[in-house]
């Protein structure tokens, strides 16, 4: 066919083409690369992508478990668990915008009337933060575990869940989950002893005694309640739940179920506690300026505590809730007195008179005093000419044995042991003499091993003892900068610099100067007294229980050790006890005298500077005179005398004890309990 003119088109010039070329091999290269694309992610990274958008579309939820129950030697609950609701926030489906997040946390303030006023925020590996309390929390708990659920606020009611269930778009990552909450029934009763739970932190949960356990879980933080948390706490559930785009549930599947924490039984006694506790504030609210003491009452022969208590006490309960940093800072405070101390185990100081049986052992096996030896007391003891220690309100006693000066607590009669007993050359011997190896022997200076955290070991002064002291009075005072907390100062108070003197000894003698012993302590002490030597490991666990009661483990530690005294020299110190309650000039016979069952004991009246004296008693019935063996042990702060403040405390306990009734002690009565 023949084109006309018009219809011919002109050739293709080698330009065109060429561009032609590159546009279409451009075109090509891009179909093939988006083509290779989607073979890798359909074909080769199907799988993985579809199990991340699995993941991305389930949460996984920690069902918490219920804690075991701590139950007295008859079963009466100390501490349960409640059921309750908390808010809590899940970080990783916070907003991503800031300014959303804070937006949140604002409405949140107002549903659960959180203040969102900002303030002091410490955030581990951060340092401080000017943060409202939910942002705090959150950056907290980000800063620990990112992906660990914050609890914001705990025990809130129904209306509250509703609220914000009905109100999901408007609070995302927000939800309200049941919770155990630990209860108190008891309140104060034994509080320090109980102890407190709270949320695991960034350094617990990386310990190997929380290996595994939930990031939200809640342990024990004191007492009992750490002691044996592993028994107490149980295993979280795991759920799975679906969710969609939005974060709104779809679906659920449970992994496993919670499995609750074994319950433990107590040795304590639970109206032995109740007892003790009253009596001691009784003491205190009648004696000022008496503000604060302790008591230990435990079984002679093996350890175990009958009742422990420490004033003022505090309500655990407020810890299990939503306790303000505000409100635990007064708690801590001087102002309150320290109720969070446990004074029983945890604060130590000079005991008084009730050391005197340890310098009567000391002497007694030392050679340096014998029971028929006499000392002429005449109200006075010197070490030199204007160097003289006097009786307590200047009694002047006469010729007196060992155990007529244990009857009448002649403070010269100890003093003059003291002095023997003492070590004449510190530099060759600075572990000391006779008084430092027995008190030793008895466990002053040293941890009883009771089943609880916080325990003081004491101090058991000595040349060494001194020495050391004096040496870090000196690299404190040479430091440029703060000394192991002391404040740079020319003195730092730790010591005065001088060397070991027999005054030390003399001091150490009666309970007084250096020495530090806590109540717990001393009742070891007269637990061997009573048992002829063994130094018993005192012990507040019974056993532990299944949530069915079946005993899983018996808590029966060993003894740490026997002492072997003379037997003669041990009947005549318990015999000077003996009197010492009973007899005429006893110095707890006032209480005591008409008490139906043998108490022997020992009144200590013990100063401190700037205080009033500190008020001591201690006393046992012994296995030999009773069924039911008991050691009691009280102290009441600046209580003054020993048989003023803290004996009336002890016969009230006893009284429980025996006759089931405290039977309050009134001075000038004759009542028998």
């Amino acid at each position: 066919m023949i084109q006309l003119p018009e219809d011919r088109r002109p050739p293709m010039t080698p330009q065109l083409a060429l561009r032609v070329a590159v546009v279409g091999s451009f075109a090509l290269a891009m179909f093939a690369i988006i083509f290779f694309r989607l073979w890798f992610l359909q074909v080769l990274s199907g799988d993985q992508y579809l199990a991340q958008a699995t993941t991305n579309r389930v949460r996984n939820i920690a069902i918490p478990a219920e804690r075991g129950k701590i139950l007295d030697r008859s079963g009466a609950i100390l501490a349960d668990s409640r059921r309750a609701l908390a808010v809590q926030i899940s970080p990783p489906d916070l907003p991503k915008s800031p300014a959303a997040q804070r937006a949140l946390y604002r409405r949140l303030a107002r549903v659960l009337q959180i203040s969102t006023k900002r303030g002091r925020c410490a955030v581990p590996g951060v340092g401080i933060r000017r943060l409202a309390v939910i942002p705090c929390d959150v950056a907290k708990q980000l800063a620990i575990l990112p992906y660990g659920d914050v609890t914001i606020k705990t025990d809130v009611s129904p209306d509250v869940q509703y609220y914000l269930a009905e109100r999901e778009n408007q609070f995302p990552a927000v939800d309200v989950q049941e919770i155990y909450l630990r209860n108190y029934p008891q309140y104060g009763l034994a509080a320090q002893l109980l102890g407190t739970v709270g949320p695991i932190n960034g350094t617990e949960i990386k310990e190997k005694a929380y290996k595994g356990i939930s990031p939200s879980s809640i342990i024990g933080q004191s007492g009992l309640e750490a002691a044996y948390n592993r028994y107490l706490l149980g295993t979280d559930g795991k759920e799975q739940v679906q969710v969609d785009a939005l974060g709104h549930p779809t679906g659920d599947h449970l992994q496993a179920s919670p499995v609750a924490g074994n319950n433990l039984s107590l040795s304590l006694d639970l109206g032995l506690q109740r007892v003790g506790q009253a009596a001691l504030q009784q003491s205190i609210d009648s004696n000022y300026p008496a503000n604060g003491g302790a008591f230990v009452a435990l079984n002679p022969q093996d350890g175990s505590v009958y009742a422990m208590g420490s004033l003022p006490t505090y309500n655990p309960n407020v810890f299990t809730s939503n306790l303000s940093q505000a409100a635990y800072d007064r708690l801590k405070s001087q102002n309150a007195n320290y109720p969070l101390l446990n004074r029983a185990i945890d604060s130590a100081g000079p005991t008084g008179s009730t050391f005197k049986p340890i310098t009567a052992t000391a002497a007694l096996e030392s050679g340096e005093w014998t029971t028929s030896s006499i000392y002429d007391d005449t109200g006075s003891f010197c070490t030199s000419p204007g160097v003289c220690r006097h009786n307590a309100g200047g009694a002047s006693n006469g010729p007196l044995d060992l155990l007529n000066a244990i009857r009448v607590s002649s403070d010269t009669f100890f003093y003059n042991l003291g002095a023997r007993t003492n070590i004449a050359n510190p530099i060759a011997h600075p572990q000391g003499g006779p008084l430092q190896t027995w008190a030793h022997r008895f466990g002053i200076g040293q941890k009883t091993g009771i089943d609880l955290p916080g325990e003081d070991a004491g101090t058991l002064p000595s040349p060494r003892w001194r020495a050391n002291r004096d040496k870090e009075e000196l690299e404190c005072e040479r430091a440029t900068g703060p000394f192991k907390g002391h404040p740079k100062h020319t003195s730092c108070g730790i010591a005065d610099g001088r060397p070991w003197s027999i005054g030390d000894n003399i001091n150490l003698a009666v309970g007084q100067g250096d020495v530090q012993v806590t109540p717990l302590q001393l009742a070891v002490v007269y637990s061997a007294l009573a048992n002829n030597g063994t130094i018993v490991r005192p012990h507040v666990g019974l056993n532990v229980q299944s949530q069915t009661g079946t005993v899983l483990q018996t808590i029966d530690p060993p003894s740490s050790r026997h002492i072997d005294i003379n037997p003669f020299y041990l009947e005549t110190i318990r015999a000077g006890l003996r009197a010492a309650a009973s007899q005429p000039g006893g110095t707890s016979a006032d209480v005591f005298a008409n008490f139906p069952e043998q108490v022997y004991g020992k009144t200590g009246t013990a100063q401190y500077n700037g205080q009033q004296d500190y008020s001591w008693y201690a006393c046992f019935v012994p296995a030999t005179a009773t069924s039911k063996p008991i050691v009691v042990v009280v102290t009441v702060e600046q209580g003054g005398f020993g048989a003023v403040a803290a004996a009336p405390v002890a016969r009230q306990i006893l009284s429980q004890w025996f006759f089931g009734k405290p039977g309050a002690y009134t001075a000038g009565s004759s009542k028998t309990l």
